[in-house]
């Protein structure tokens, strides 16, 4: 079998490679083999991450065992937890693009014929996806699993619990004390929050693609399974090499978009998601929209009592058979297509069929869904011409107007909030916090968690053209497109002006007549950049819109190796 590395290792020129591979302990048999590399994220950044150094441990041993040759590196991992509510998290979905380009980087850097990728913190897991799409290489993605829940007074805990915490601290609620308690009750594990946020959810929709080993994703990222889950992927990776496929462009299709769209919605997973799934279908080559997105979650029951919205962790989802039984039942309900294939060889229903019937707790039949339109809705109108995201899961109320009390960054929301200088009854917006435009499109957790835990989540409404938190939970809106640095109308508001947003409608509108709004645009101009140079410098000047996956390159990318082409190899 001709082989992509064979342009690293075959004839006489490449003497020197040949060194550098026996350099690393390589023998004859070992060089000939085929080079797998194997990607995560571990280190000592996040708890999220922490899982993956066995676990890459074990997929090696599958390459191995399966007759490959494991090449393992690492790439970068930025903390949502450690980097929130403050200039860090301008870095946060940066950080995607450069796990991608990284991935991108080695894998072609060094004709590797394929690649395992692990993900853990929250934008590891699209980053990797779509480093694996780009490249197109044989390959498989893996979770590296969720954090067990804390008990804390009787009742589990997750880190949300803690941020939502320090608003009722700062109300005179709860004694300083329980605070403490609750720090170090919150997260007892390694691995990523337990909730179904952004890296669950995420997870979800790797199955959901077909890029993972089959019903692996809500296994605890401490439970030793990990091990056998990642040696399978070990020999997975092999099969798909001397298969020729399917490969991740195989995968990523229109019909499974919009499989992963509706396991998100079903679930009242993390609005981020209708950022990711734009962007790994972009490294597929496919245009895929936030419009897209809405027709997905318009048609798709909201079946599972999940965390923010709800009462259940992804431990629950576990002990009640997995994110299987999740995808059998939309399967059922039609509401996921189960023809689709998977990196098994074999298709969604095939994998998934044999899952247990949802308990009606944790995940419930279609017929008794929560809600009969899914978790996550897509709001247009004059504020939001181009899209906004709103979770209703666990919403008693979806309509809301009032007055704007508008603010330019993060931080002056921030300080108000932490002052208690806004009322009940007002829409709060953030604005500059776009793609472009703070650049990096902050998460904003620690903000509405601030309003939560004073017990106004829902008396007021925060928008933004920034994003939340898959914790997030309250009247929140975010990816506001177009942004207000490239001129959108949420660069137009002023404080007193009255919004109304209605989930029901899917409609957000500013109740300002056109000639005034007109008025307004003529005297805008948009703000100087925050960063000149540096990476935040660049990012913004690649950056697209939230509309279309905030992404940094025209998709599609296509490799050739002129070297390995002259040698009749694959490239």
């Amino acid at each position: 079998m001709a082989l992509r590395s064979d342009v690293t290792r075959l004839g006489i020129e490449r003497t020197p490679h040949r060194a550098f591979m026996r350099a690393m302990g390589l023998d004859d048999e070992a060089i000939a083999r085929p080079m797998i590399g194997v990607v995560s994220m571990k280190g000592d950044v996040t708890p999220c991450n922490m899982t993956h150094g066995p676990q890459a441990e074990a997929a090696k041993t599958g390459v191995e065992e399966a007759g490959g040759t494991p090449r393992e590196f690492t790439t970068i991992s930025i903390s949502d937890g450690i980097g929130m509510n403050h200039e860090g998290m301008k870095y946060s979905l940066v950080s995607r693009e450069i796990i991608a380009d990284s991935i991108e980087a080695v894998v072609h850097g060094h004709a590797y014929d394929g690649v395992i990728a692990f993900g853990g913190c929250d934008k590891t897991l699209p980053g990797a996806m779509m480093g694996i799409v780009r490249c197109n290489v044989p390959g498989l993605f893996l979770f590296g699993g969720a954090a067990l829940p804390g008990r804390f007074e009787g009742r589990d805990v997750t880190v949300l619990d803690a941020y939502e915490a320090v608003g009722t601290v700062m109300t005179g609620a709860l004694d300083p004390s329980v605070l403490d308690g609750m720090e170090r009750a919150a997260k007892p594990t390694i691995g990523a929050c337990a909730g179904q946020f952004t890296a669950n959810t995420m997870a979800m929709v790797a199955e959901a693609l077909g890029l993972t080993v089959p019903n692996s994703s809500l296994v605890p990222g401490v439970h030793a399974e990990r091990l056998a889950i990642a040696k399978r992927a070990g020999r997975i990776v092999m099969e798909l090499l001397r298969r020729g496929g399917p490969l991740p462009r195989d995968l990523v299709t229109r019909t499974s978009l919009e499989n992963a769209c509706a396991i998100v919605a079903a679930t009242g997973g993390s609005t981020n998601a209708a950022l990711h799934i734009p962007a790994i279908a972009n490294e597929a080559g496919i245009r895929f929209s936030i419009d897209d997105v809405a027709a997905v979650f318009a048609r798709t029951p909201l079946i599972g009592d999940l965390r923010p919205g709800g009462r259940f962790v992804a431990k629950d989802v576990h002990d009640r058979g997995g994110v299987s039984v999740v995808i059998r039942e939309l399967i059922r309900a039609g509401a996921i297509d189960g023809t689709t294939p998977t990196v098994t060889g074999r298709a969604l229903a095939e994998e998934h069929g044999a899952a247990p019937d949802p308990d009606g707790a944790v995940i419930r039949r279609a017929e008794n869904a929560i809600r009969p339109d899914g978790g996550l809705v897509v709001l247009k109108g004059s504020l939001a011409p181009a899209g906004a995201l709103l979770k209703v899961a666990g919403l008693a109320g979806t309509v809301f107007e009032g007055p704007a009390r508008v603010f330019d960054s993060e931080e002056e929301c921030a300080r108000a909030v932490r002052a208690r200088a806004y009322e009940a009854g007002e829409v709060l917006v953030v604005r500059y916090e776009g793609p472009a435009g703070g650049p990096g499109m902050r998460e904003m957790l620690g903000v509405t968690a601030l309003i939560y835990g004073q017990k106004m989540g829902e008396k007021v409404a925060l928008l933004t053209d920034g994003r939340f938190s898959g914790a997030t939970r309250g009247l929140c809106i975010g990816h506001i497109a177009p942004e207000a640095a490239s001129g959108g109308p949420l660069a137009l508001v002023r404080t007193g002006d009255r919004i109304r947003i209605d989930g029901s409608a899917r409609r957000i509108d500013l109740l300002v007549e056109p000639a005034e709004l007109e008025r307004r645009r003529a005297a805008w101009s948009p703000p100087a950049p925050r960063h000149r140079a540096g990476l935040l410098a660049k990012y913004a000047r690649l950056v697209g819109g939230a509309e279309y996956g905030a992404v940094t390159h025209d998709g599609g990318a296509r490799w050739v190796n002129p070297a390995a082409a002259e040698m009749g190899l694959p490239s």
